[in-house]
């Protein structure tokens, strides 16, 4: 039994997302080293540092409807694991992957195509694009959190979620970002990396 089967009790998915989940570790392991999708000392253990790693976050939003926008998509974490498991666990959740990397941006459209799962992919900068009104705004590996809040500031809607993965300087980064933000959040210790958090972050507004 993979380790992603015995780690997502909690999710009750199916065979079939399983098998999603697995044909996308399968085309980052076939695409990364071409176009560098995540760093290549992570692709052994792909099932843990990304695909579980990603898989933690779509159980924190309060809500599992709406739009649920992920910046710096990437390889597809945690935007394309979101999109997978609520093909089966919210289908009324509409997901948009945001990758300005062209070449990035090919691999998000043809892991949809390849899994049989329906995401927007935009592939332009996030601060260039049109404000996106997300219920939730999700990213990992982007930023340091002050920019992430800029972001949020631009596409996330009022009474939106953000929800970003953080290491393990991550206290550091809120006393930051609180010195020019105004922000409430919450913490989630990841199941991935003892020293890492799932930051929830709502009503947030400038200082």
């Amino acid at each position: 039994m993979s380790v992603l089967d015995d780690r997502l009790p909690t999710l009750d998915v199916s065979r079939e997302t399983l098998a999603r989940l697995r044909k996308l570790s399968d085309l980052l392991n076939k695409w990364s080293p071409k176009i560098n999708l995540v760093a290549k000392g992570t692709l052994e253990a792909s099932w843990d540092r990304h695909v579980l790693d990603s898989a933690q976050v779509f159980d924190i939003p309060k809500q599992r409807e709406g739009h649920w926008v992920d910046l710096g998509a990437g390889g597809g974490f945690p935007g394309l694991v979101v999109a997978i498991l609520a093909t089966e666990l919210a289908p009324n959740l509409r997901v948009t992957l945001v990758e300005s990397d062209r070449r990035k941006s090919v691999f998000l459209r043809t892991a949809l195509r390849e899994t049989g799962v329906k995401a927007d992919v935009i592939a332009d900068r996030i601060e260039r694009i049109d404000p996106l009104n997300a219920d939730i705004l999700s990213a990992r590996a982007l930023a340091d959190l002050s920019t992430l809040l800029s972001f949020a500031d631009r596409h996330l809607a009022p009474s939106g979620e953000a929800v970003f993965l953080k290491g393990a300087n991550w206290e550091k980064e809120v006393a930051e970002a609180q010195e020019s933000w105004n922000f409430s959040f919450t913490k989630r210790r990841s199941i991935t990396d003892p020293n890492a958090v799932v930051l929830s972050i709502g009503a947030l507004t400038h200082v």
